[in-house]
């Protein structure tokens, strides 16, 4: 019995101890930086918030400071689907913004399910200096419909769950927050003093002196009539021929996420009253496609649907459609997108003699969140070791598909991201080698089908079959 309560006050005292070097860990890295000052401006002009982070850093401890935590909230994390950084280098008009490299995962949680993730300095701080980083991160999700049903002639109002105070392991000795809405109509907010309204912004501070992981939650309730348009799935597939032309096919399940349609739908008063009724549906959608398509069309389920317009560019097209009814709140609709582009433009080969495709990668449909994105870029017949070059991450796979005249089948690479945001729509590269030789497996397949077929018309012209001569 003895040595078990001492097995027991051992485990006790090292667990304790653990816990304090942790802690030890955790906050040794946290003085050595203090915020001077923390400007933060919140978009909530669409569903889809974009918050604009400055923050002016400065190492107050001896040893060097090479990255700076950003802290999120358990809850803010879930809807993050885009995180940027960068830091202002030189001096009044000659300042430059230098892009930095922000990874996530690589540090502990914090009091509370705090999330973190690293900016990484170009150069490590010194004691005394400081930096300025601009961080731009972006969530989905994050707007609730309240109420969550409305009639076809009410407006849309959404609630949204922040803090007046910005989250952040280190001190901060002055800071803002403006929340900017989409119109004057503001049903509710949540008091902090000091604060202030102005038309569409709400500011929040300046608050001084505020400890790590300070934390004030505020609650706003406001109007916010723009199209809640979110693309369920996307399925593009790229099929990549040599012979000059770059096919793609775009399925579409798209749907309203706001407040809900109640009440049924009459047409008549959607038509005759179109500024009061059903002011948060919405009827058309731009999408930007790339400069000199070709061969466009645009269908759904029942067939081909006219009402779209196309403008070709040499910069960008651009293509406004139009589904076959407006879409309300829980309304969903299915469609495809197909076009061609010139291969010359977005196909190149490398020095050693591999191909490579650099295409876009996020969805052409302006402000709209894609929950599951499927890219399927099919190469050519004969390709090999193919392989994947995306400025984030994404989910990778290969299949095989079979086409026309195919002998061995098409290899397929398959990328597949979640919460894709319109910032998610840079460029990326999948390289592979090709044999120009199986450029003539098609041509001769085709023209020995054509040789045998005449040779067998020939011989049975000249074969003579009847019973008796």
């Amino acid at each position: 019995m003895e040595n078990l309560v001492a097995k027991l006050r051992f485990c006790l005292i090292l667990s304790l101890f653990l816990s304090i070097c942790f802690w030890n860990d955790v906050r040794s890295s946290s003085p050595e930086l203090e915020i001077i000052s923390a400007e933060r401006r919140v978009d909530l002009s669409s569903h889809i918030v974009r918050v604009y982070l400055t923050l002016k850093v400065e190492n107050t401890g001896v040893s060097l400071a090479s990255t700076v935590l950003l802290s999120f909230p358990p809850t803010e994390v879930d809807h993050l689907a885009w995180i940027e950084a960068g830091a202002l280098v030189g001096k009044k008009k000659k300042k430059a913004h230098v892009p930095l490299e922000v990874d996530s995962g690589s540090t502990a949680d914090g009091p509370n399910g705090t999330k973190f993730y690293s900016v990484n300095l170009v150069d490590p701080l010194k004691k005394g200096e400081s930096v300025t980083l601009e961080i731009l991160y972006v969530l989905t999700h994050s707007l609730e419909p309240f109420p969550v049903e409305i009639s076809q002639s009410d407006s849309q109002l959404v609630y949204y769950r922040d803090s007046a105070i910005i989250l952040s392991p280190y001190p901060i000795r002055k800071q803002e927050t403006v929340f900017k809405m989409p119109s004057n109509r503001v049903e509710s907010f949540t008091t902090v003093e000091p604060n202030d309204r102005s038309g569409t912004e709400l500011r929040y501070g300046p608050y001084e002196d505020r400890a790590p992981y300070s934390y004030s939650p505020v609650l706003l309730h406001f109007e916010n009539n723009n199209p809640f348009a979110v693309v369920e799935e996307l399925v593009r597939e790229i099929e990549i021929s040599h012979w000059g032309n770059l096919q793609i096919t775009e399925h579409y399940k798209l749907a309203h996420t706001g407040a809900k349609q109640k009440d049924g739908f009459s047409r008549v008063e959607y038509q005759s009253r179109p500024s009061l009724s059903g002011v948060s549906s919405f009827r058309h959608l731009l999408a930007e496609l790339p400069p000199r398509v070709h061969s466009v069309y645009y269908r759904d389920d029942i067939g081909n649907i006219s009402s779209s317009r196309l403008r070709v560019g040499s910069k960008k097209s651009e293509l406004l459609i139009e589904p076959r009814y407006p879409l309300f709140g829980g309304w969903r609709a299915t469609f495809v997108i197909g076009y061609g582009v010139p291969v010359q433009e977005y196909l190149f080969e490398s020095a050693d003699g591999a191909r490579y495709l650099n295409y876009s990668f996020a969805c052409p449909l302006a402000e709209t969140v894609v929950d599951k994105l499927i890219i399927k870029v099919v190469l050519p017949e004969g390709s090999k070791e193919p392989s994947v070059v995306v400025p984030f991450q994404v989910k990778q796979s290969l299949e095989k598909k079979y086409s026309y005249l195919d002998v061995v089948g098409r290899t397929v690479v398959v990328l597949e991201k979640r919460n894709v945001v319109p910032e998610h729509n840079s460029a990326f590269q999948v390289h592979y080698k090709f044999n120009q030789i199986f450029m003539l497996a098609e041509p001769l397949m085709l023209t020995s089908a054509f040789f045998f077929f005449f040779m067998a018309c020939i011989a049975y012209l000249h074969m003579d079959i009847s019973i008796r001569k």
